[in-house]
């Protein structure tokens, strides 16, 4: 049961990362084909798609970051007494 548990959270955690690099890539790079429609240019979608990128590499390093911070005995014991009051 906690070896299920604790794939389930890798999977979320793996889940995150690709969340948060991939939504602001598609938000930009659509704003960015909808203002080259609109403006009749060529170019807002490769700067927009760049600062995407950019936002998204910002947003998993700061996922990362957090992650990292706490030591992993402290996310240990958080899930332990979680589980714990889960049980009660």
């Amino acid at each position: 049961m906690k070896y299920n548990r604790n794939v389930y959270q890798a999977l979320m955690m793996i889940s995150q990362f690709g969340i948060n690099m991939l939504v602001p890539i598609f938000v930009c790079s659509f704003a960015g084909m909808f203002l080259d429609h609109r403006l009749g240019t060529s170019y807002w979608t490769v700067v927009l798609f760049f600062i995407g990128a950019l936002a998204g590499f910002t947003n998993v390093f700061r996922f990362a970051k957090k992650i990292y911070e706490t030591p992993a005995v402290t996310r240990r014991r958080r899930t332990a007494r979680q589980d714990d009051k889960k049980e009660e």
